[in-house]
């Protein structure tokens, strides 16, 4: 549930557009080259295990890496079971988005409207919320919450005491006032679709975006359940649950005994998932979230208006950089050269993940790993999917 996910991009890739339109946009993939480069890399970060589905005009290519589980040797598939965490968030936001198509919701409307209790809520309306501008502060960063994941992993998180975690600290700024990626936000969004709707939020999920798209593999899993469908991926964290919580850097002497190969990484398959709700809950498949990326992207959602409104919600982050990358409507957006990118993370203990789609290009990217943050701290799959848009576009990273 990191906030790293939705920056590294910003700081790697070239987002200027003085390329060429004759340039071609995209690299001439080499299937063995490709799979001999996701192995070293994999190999550098000291993955268990990791998935890459990408599709490209010029096919498809589904790389699985290392294992599903430490001991065995059961490599990653594309209908591999694994925690899509924050991913979650571009299908709260898919819902709020149809509710306010269909007039049962405003984005101007104040989140007092459906949650009581919100510190200053009559003045933190939805757009704000789904945009990552209320200021309200985030519970996941409370310490409290990572130290009962690692001391008492059954425990079963309700809603308010979540929402206890997060009204417990000042907000960090105005309402609209900045971006920061908070998970309190869409822990809110999921309370209002399930009040408008009066249905679980995963009956809902199910009902309006995986049925009709046939994303057999993918659920909003109950609350007080840590299972996972077979076949899947179990996950895996050096040290507690903070290091993925509030991205806290790994002492040195954790890295040395890791890459010396005494201090095996933790298994964190089995902690209660019931923190995450509408932020980061929902269990996927690459093959899944493939579907899920080129439907929402290409404008299967939502009728032409809303998809427009969709495409352009996306503001920057950081206003000083009004060309860097962007923010909207529970998507994330970065040109890759003059290639336009949406894509979303996800992030938590055991896994990190990534997903991506180039409309204009035809370019689907799915990346998840077993192993949340490498030594250097960062996030594994985000650093496999740099490495992959390098081999897919012509673009040049700085």
């Amino acid at each position: 549930m990191s906030r790293v996910l939705c920056m590294l991009i910003a700081a790697v890739w070239w987002t200027g557009s003085a390329m060429a339109a004759s340039t071609p946009a995209l690299r001439q993939i080499d299937p063995a080259a490709l799979e001999d480069k996701v192995a070293a890399l994999a190999k550098e970060l000291l993955l268990p295990g990791a998935m890459v589905l990408l599709h490209t005009p010029q096919g498809d290519y589904a790389i699985g890496y290392g294992t599903t589980e430490l001991g065995k040797s059961d490599v990653p598939n594309a209908g591999t079971h694994f925690r899509a965490a924050s991913n979650t968030k571009t299908m709260t936001a898919a819902v709020i988005v149809q509710l306010i198509q269909e007039g049962k919701l405003g984005f101007d409307d104040p989140i007092t409207k459906y949650v009581p209790g919100v510190p200053n809520g009559e003045n933190i309306d939805i757009d704000q919320l789904i945009r990552m501008r209320s200021g309200l502060y985030n519970f996941t960063d409370a310490p409290e919450l990572s130290e009962s994941l690692d001391n008492d992993p059954d425990k079963v998180w309700t809603r308010e005491e979540l929402l206890k975690l997060a009204f417990a600290h000042p907000p960090n700024f105005a309402p609209g006032a900045a971006y920061e990626y908070n998970n309190t936000n869409y822990l809110l969004l999921g309370l209002v679709i399930e009040k408008l709707e009066g249905k679980p939020l995963a009956t809902v999920f199910q009902a309006r975006l995986f049925g009709p798209l046939g994303m057999k593999n993918t659920a909003l899993p109950d609350a007080a359940s840590n299972a996972i469908p077979e076949p899947f991926s179990h996950g895996y964290l050096y040290g507690g649950s903070s290091y993925a919580m509030v991205d806290a850097p790994y002492p040195a002497d954790l890295q040395a005994a890791a890459k010396a190969g005494t201090l095996k990484p933790n298994d964190v398959t089995w902690q209660n998932p019931s923190p995450y709700s509408a932020a980061g809950g929902a269990i996927s498949t690459a093959s899944d979230l493939a579907t899920w990326m080129t439907a929402l992207v290409d404008g299967k959602l939502f009728d032409a208006e809303y998809h427009d409104k969709w495409l352009q919600s996306p503001l920057p982050e950081d206003p000083a950089k009004p060309n860097g990358q962007r923010y909207g409507y529970g998507i994330a957006f970065t040109n890759v050269g003059p290639n336009k990118l949406y894509f979303h993370g996800g992030e938590m203990p055991g896994f990190q993940s990534f997903m991506g789609r180039d409309s204009e290009n035809d370019v689907t990217l799915v990346v998840w790993t077993n192993l949340t943050l490498a030594l250097d701290a960062k996030p594994t799959a985000n650093t496999m999917m740099l490495m992959l848009l390098g081999e897919i576009y012509t673009a040049p990273i700085q």
